[in-house]
C-alpha cells in the first residue's frame, strides 16, 4: 500500500499540479486508462472547490490532497472551510448547522457536487473529524498486476 500526501496553499495554479500528481499515482495505482480521465476531472472539481472555499474565508490553512492505493484507488480532499460554507447552508441559524444534525444529502448538494458525482461512482462527502472543515472522498477501482 502506498500514499501519496500533496499539501497546498490555496492558491488556483495549484490545482493543475494536483490534477497530475492524482493522475501519474492513479496510473501508476492500475486505474483503467479509461478512467483516467475521470479522475483527472474529479480531482481538479474538488481541489477548485477547496480552493475556492478557502479564498471566499481568507483561509491560509494548506488543501491536503490524499492518494492511496490499498485495493482501490482512493483521494481524499480536505479543506478547512467552515462546514456550513462547505455545504452551502450559510442561511441556517447557527443551531441548525451542528455537524451531528447534518445528513449525507446535506453534504452532497450544489453544482460542484453534482458534477464530482458524475465522474465519480464511489463518492463520500463528510465533515473533517478534528476540526472545521470538509473531506471529499473518491474511489476507483484498480486491476492489479
Amino acid at each position: 500500500m502506498a500514499t501519496v500526501r500533496l499539501s497546498f496553499s490555496p492558491a488556483p495554479v495549484h490545482v493543475r499540479t494536483a490534477r497530475l500528481v492524482g493522475v501519474a499515482v492513479a496510473r501508476r495505482a492500475g486505474v483503467d486508462e479509461a478512467l483516467l480521465d475521470e479522475v483527472r476531472l474529479a480531482i481538479g472539481e474538488a481541489c477548485t472547490r477547496a480552493v475556492a472555499l478557502h479564498r471566499q474565508y481568507g483561509l491560509t490553512d494548506l488543501v491536503t490532497v490524499e492518494m492511496s492505493d490499498s485495493g482501490s484507488y482512493t483521494v481524499r480532499v480536505i479543506d478547512h472551510a467552515p462546514i456550513e460554507a462547505s455545504i452551502g447552508l450559510t442561511k441556517l441559524p447557527p443551531d441548525e448547522l451542528a455537524a451531528e444534525s447534518l445528513t449525507e444529502d446535506d453534504l452532497t448538494t450544489g453544482v460542484g457536487f453534482a458534477l464530482l458525482a458524475g465522474f465519480v461512482d464511489d463518492l463520500q462527502v463528510r465533515p473533517v473529524e478534528d476540526g472545521p472543515g470538509t473531506e471529499v472522498r473518491m474511489v476507483w477501482p484498480v486491476a492489479r498486476r
